[in-house]
């Protein structure tokens, strides 16, 4: 099985933009942003989709959300707004199969997305 585009930049295969890590966790600027700010909060653990979390998962999914508020509130987001996004399969928006969650600010969003 090929690695993913993300772990092979967690591995430093490819280089990114890292705003943050430790020793679960990579966040990195999205070479496609959607806003202003987009990150993706990466877990090291590579898993393919939500679908595929088990319970012990559950508190890595737990720190991928207190990582977003982190960094939001580093990029000056937790007042003004912030979105996160994670995307379950194609349908829903997922290109890489490798679960990350996206960090969208530094804009006005609307609901429903369009």
């Amino acid at each position: 099985m090929s690695k993913s585009i993300f772990s092979k930049i967690i591995d430093r295969e490819i280089p990114s933009d890292i705003v943050y890590e430790d020793e679960q966790l990579i966040a990195f600027k999205d070479i496609n942003p959607q806003a202003p700010v987009h990150i993706l909060i990466v877990p090291k653990k590579e898993i393919p989709t939500i679908n595929d979390l088990t319970e012990e998962d559950v508190n890595l999914i737990g720190r991928i959300i207190l990582t977003a508020k982190k960094i939001a509130k580093q990029f000056n987001l937790s007042e003004r707004g912030y979105r996160l996004v994670l995307n379950c399969n194609e349908e829903a928006g997922q290109t890489v199969f490798h679960i990350h969650c996206h960090l969208l600010g530094g804009r006005t969003f609307h609901w429903p997305p369009g």
